[in-house]
């Protein structure tokens, strides 16, 4: 998730801040939204537990960023947007650690 704005990317390097932040006391899922390398705002990034039940949900920010901080373990990210197929991505979460991901989506 680290590419640059020369990459044609509106996204921060190095993805969204961690100003704030303290790994040593969090566990972080994050990523990022696109449509055929397009960031996507307003999309929806839901967060399953091991089970599929559902436990957050946050709408993808203006260059398609969204993050969770959630206990350690194995989770789903579920991104729901207008025109697209319902795209789930399966991700493990670590204390002290940024889990990142970028969901493309399809139409």
């Amino acid at each position: 998730m680290s590419t640059t704005a020369a990459e044609g990317c509106a996204a921060p390097a190095g993805g969204v801040s961690k100003d704030g932040v303290d790994l040593a006391k969090q566990a972080v899922i994050e990523g990022r939204v696109v449509r055929e390398g397009t960031p996507v705002p307003g999309a929806y990034a839901r967060l399953l537990d091991p089970t599929g039940e559902f436990t957050a949900e946050v709408p993808t920010g203006e260059s398609g960023e969204f993050r969770f901080f959630a206990a350690p373990g194995t989770w789903t990210v579920r991104v729901l947007a207008p025109r697209s197929a319902t795209v789930d991505r399966r991700v493990v979460a670590a204390l002290g650690q940024v889990a990142e991901l970028e969901v493309s989506l399809t139409a």
